[in-house]
């Protein structure tokens, strides 16, 4: 007997709802059959182009006791609040990456899950890709022998097309420019394959001609709790490119994809490379990978409706996405430090302390 797909809304209809509404519609667990923009041409818009009910009110709905779980796709600072509204109408939570503008509130978003008995699901999509489970599995069955070093880069060629009226502009919308935007992608997918981060130390640098606030070059370099190190480059001024690769002692493995496919990651496939090389032959015993057709989006959306499903977090969780914001700013008081490491823990303990602190003071 085929299971009916949970229903869910969706809040703030730009173009990555427009991305994840076309991904769920190659899912048989999820339907998206509610939007809602604080805009009527945006409403109205949407549902011509995707055929989703417009819905005129927030409060509407998240009364609808249909609707099982909400997807919010709106600026970082308003993940919290609205995460708040949705937990408290008693629905399960899905917000785009970062968990949240500020770790405060990404720790905020968490404890909803305590207080009002739901899931909050974190967009990390990349961790999802093909190439990458691939790489985690081979870890695991310990084809590599034991990992010592990874390495991975996330650049694009935003910081040549920012302006004023654009948000990322701005230091305190894009703190770190690249290092909040995109290498926050790589934090998570090698905290995924490498495990606990411990410390980070990182350095940036402004290169873009337009005169933006936000550095647009960063490198930071991560210590794992195991001893295995890291590093996570980001450019922002460069064609895009996504890539990992995982050294062990019995081999490394090379993941690369065609940027120009990210929105549409069913064809990610068909341009991307994967190899495993083992040995000490080099080219002669490097091995490519035939990567299988995968939807890092459906994947995303198919753990978010078996979280509206069953009340179970999914692995896209709220402390994950945490740690990813963590090691963030860890970086970014790295950088104001000329580089000196700064301990995961820390950044972790000082929030906690700085809310307890807020809590106490209200």
């Amino acid at each position: 007997m085929s299971i009916a797909p949970v229903k869910v809304g969706i809040v703030g209809l730009g173009r990555w709802a427009k991305v994840l509404t076309r991904a769920s519609e190659q899912s048989g667990k999820i339907r998206i059959v509610a939007g809602y923009s604080r805009s009527e041409e945006k409403r109205t818009a949407f549902h011509r182009e995707l055929g989703v009910p417009p819905v005129g009110d927030l409060k509407e709905m998240l009364s609808n006791p249909e609707l099982k779980g909400i997807i919010l796709t709106v600026p970082n600072e308003q993940h919290f609040p609205l995460a708040e509204q949705v937990a408290r109408a008693k629905k399960h939570v899905y917000t785009e990456k970062p968990i949240a503008q500020t770790l405060d509130d990404g720790l905020r978003i968490a404890a909803l899950e305590k207080q009002h008995g739901v899931t909050v699901t974190v967009g990390h999509s990349a961790r999802l890709m093909a190439g990458i489970r691939i790489i985690k599995e081979r870890i695991d069955a310990g084809e590599l022998g034991r990992v010592a070093f990874m390495e991975a880069n996330f650049s694009n060629e935003r910081a040549l097309e920012l302006t004023p009226q654009t948000w990322r502009w701005y230091k305190d919308r894009a703190p770190g420019g690249p290092l909040s935007q995109l290498a926050i992608h790589q934090f998570d997918v090698l905290h995924l394959l490498g495990g606990e981060i411990a410390e980070v130390s990182s350095i940036a640098s402004k290169l873009s001609p337009v005169g933006a606030e936000v550095d647009d070059q960063s490198m930071t370099l991560l210590r794992f709790s195991d001893g295995k190190v890291g590093y996570v480059g980001s450019c922002w001024t460069s064609p895009g490119i996504f890539c990992v690769r995982v050294f062990g002692t019995k081999g490394l493995m090379h993941y690369e994809i065609d940027f120009g496919t990210w929105d549409t990651p069913h064809r990610l496939h068909e341009h991307s490379v994967l190899y495993i090389q083992r040995g000490k032959d080099g080219w002669a015993r490097r091995e490519e990978i035939r990567l299988p057709e995968s939807d890092m989006f459906r994947a995303e959306l198919d753990m978010f409706a078996d979280s509206c499903a069953s009340g179970r977090p999914n692995e896209l969780t709220a402390h994950n996405g945490n740690v990813a914001v963590a090691v963030v700013y860890a970086a970014l008081k790295s950088i104001d430090r000329k580089g000196q490491c700064v301990r995961i823990a820390d950044v972790m303990e000082e929030t906690r302390a700085r809310i307890g602190a807020q809590a106490r003071a209200a």
